[in-house]
């Protein structure tokens, strides 16, 4: 494997090559090209959102972000169909993430809920369809991120530019990394995969419902950075509970892990760096594979941008209260879907079998 190849792989892949390094020799080369290209992401996606924001303005950084995060992950990852009715359905997603999250914001919270419900379906029915692959990571959580850092006007405008250019940048590394891969699949199969007896449409629909909800909830309570409760809704459903339970476990320990680490921080630091401590949590994020960790580190980035607003206390408390009440909001939620699925299920294939039976008898 080369230096390059190896810059390629994801934690995971880097830290399985440390594992099985045979001589010291060999473990400080794979260290070091580790380190080599976390050190090279970080800097890539620093500029990269910097020159966003200097373009779009301060406000529309965000934008940065979700484009960085779709040219990151499709620049690899595929939509399972072929190349070129994928690269229109990603044009279709950066539509939905730049139009409907601006109208869901002006409409009151249940309206609002009915509109993302219907955005999240496009999303996830047709971008999500392997859960494995975890696009949700990217698509949903898009979404949310342009909903929570809605802007109006001029600013809106400027918005729309970015997403633009970002739809165009996007889909062309798509087509070029993928149009000489074969695919078996089209459109036509996605939709006549969705069976609602399936674990793998099950999840797609909890996911399309939980998340509208928790943030509707959320809303109705008056509780700021509604995002953060449908952030945690996303990433703790899986298609088995099991799965679920493990996060939803790993998500509130490594959230209040993460808040006692950046309060820690943030009286030993001088105020002068503060804003340092979200970076410091990006490489965290990139230093870890394992999800518990990743909800430690990405606790560092909320708190420092939410404590300019809400003052240390109150962004504190938001963040564990948001966190907590997302993922157990839905994992109840998924535990009476999919029991209500399967009875559903069990019910019909009674009676299948009754109609064959009696078929048979007559």
């Amino acid at each position: 494997m080369t230096f390059y190849q190896e810059l390629q792989l994801n934690q995971a892949g880097s830290k399985d090559l440390l594992k099985k390094s045979e001589t010291a020799k060999e473990k400080i080369y794979h260290l070091f090209v580790y380190m080599a290209k976390v050190a090279v992401t970080m800097a890539f996606c620093f500029l990269f959102v910097t020159i966003f924001s200097i373009l779009l303005g301060n406000e529309n950084s965000i934008v940065g972000v979700v484009v960085l995060l779709c040219l990151m992950v499709f620049r690899n990852a595929d939509l399972g169909i072929h190349t070129g009715q994928s690269t229109i359905l990603l044009a279709l997603f950066f539509a939905v993430m730049t139009v409907c999250p601006h109208l869901a914001n002006q409409l009151s919270p249940v309206p609002g809920m009915l509109l993302n419900i219907a955005a999240l379906a496009v999303l996830i029915l047709f971008g999500c369809h392997n859960p494995f692959m975890f696009n949700q990571s990217t698509l949903v959580l898009g979404y949310l991120l342009l909903y929570g850092y809605d802007v109006t006007g001029k600013s809106y405008q400027m918005r729309l530019t970015g997403m633009a250019l970002g739809a165009a940048l996007t889909c062309f590394v798509f087509y070029r990394n993928h149009k000489n891969r074969t695919y078996k699949r089209n459109l036509n199969d996605l939709v006549q995969e969705f069976d609602i007896s399936s674990s793998r449409t099950k999840w797609q629909l909890c996911q399309i419902i939980c998340v509208p909800a928790v943030l509707c909830i959320a809303e109705l309570c008056n509780m700021p950075r509604a995002m953060w409760a449908g952030i945690a809704a996303m990433s703790a459903i899986l298609p088995f509970m099991e799965d679920m339970q493990y996060r939803v476990r790993k998500r509130i320990v490594g959230n209040i892990a993460g808040v006692i680490c950046f309060t820690v921080l943030y009286f030993l630091l001088p105020s002068s760096i503060y804003t340092y401590i979200g970076i410091l949590g990006g490489i965290g994020v990139g230093l870890s594979a394992k999800y518990g960790w990743q909800a430690v580190f990405n606790t560092f980035g909320a708190l420092a941008i939410a404590t300019e607003s809400y003052g240390l206390k109150g962004a504190v408390g938001l963040r564990v209260i948001q966190n907590v009440f997302g993922v157990v909001f839905a994992l109840i939620f998924c535990s009476m879907f999919y029991w209500l699925m399967s009875k559903k299920g069990n019910s019909g294939n009674r009676g299948c079998k009754i109609t064959w039976v009696r078929k048979k008898k007559g």
